[in-house]
């Protein structure tokens, strides 16, 4: 990159017990390290987008959707969105499921609101000593094995697939 004005990335995550906050820390960093600005910040808080070149949003899926404060930042900015590049992703699968992960329900809607480059799927976490007692019975009726499943090299990678992108975006 040269001198000028280093593309701002602002990554928006919907999260339940921290392991997509991970995820968008994660992409951050290695945003930052390819010399990009980003930053994270939970979607709730969120209040504009002015000021961002770019938006990632990131959402956990429980019951096979995207949570419902991802949905309704969609919703909100989707003005805000238009024109921008954006990038998805779903965090979630576990298990034998995290081999093959089915897309999150509605999905293919966000995409089409966001105009979205791409939608990526991360496998999941669970530590059931964080889960409430619904969570739980969810997680044992479906069988879902606890552990940390999420693939770091993955998710960099990511980061870099799109860091290139918006360095071409910026030498255009």
């Amino acid at each position: 990159m040269t001198d000028e004005k280093k593309p701002s990335i602002l990554i928006a995550y919907a999260t339940r017990h921290g392991a997509t906050h991970e995820i968008a820390e994660t992409l951050k960093d290695t945003l930052f390290d390819r010399g990009l600005s980003a930053e994270t910040k939970q979607v709730q808080d969120v209040r504009s987008l002015d000021g961002y070149d770019a938006v990632i949003i990131g959402s956990a899926v429980y019951l096979g959707r995207w949570m419902k404060a991802a949905r309704s930042f969609v919703d909100e900015h989707k003005g805000g969105l238009a024109g921008k590049d954006v990038w998805l992703f779903s965090s979630g699968p576990v298990g034998e499921a995290a081999e093959t992960p089915d897309e999150p329900w509605g999905i293919e809607e966000v995409e089409a609101a966001t105009g979205a480059h791409a939608h990526r799927i991360f496998s999941g976490k669970i530590d059931r000593s964080e889960l409430g007692l619904t969570e739980r019975a969810v997680i044992r009726m479906v069988k879902a094995p606890d552990g940390d499943y999420r693939d770091w090299d993955a998710i960099r990678h990511w980061a870099h697939e799109i860091a290139d992108q918006m360095a071409g975006r910026v030498a255009a």
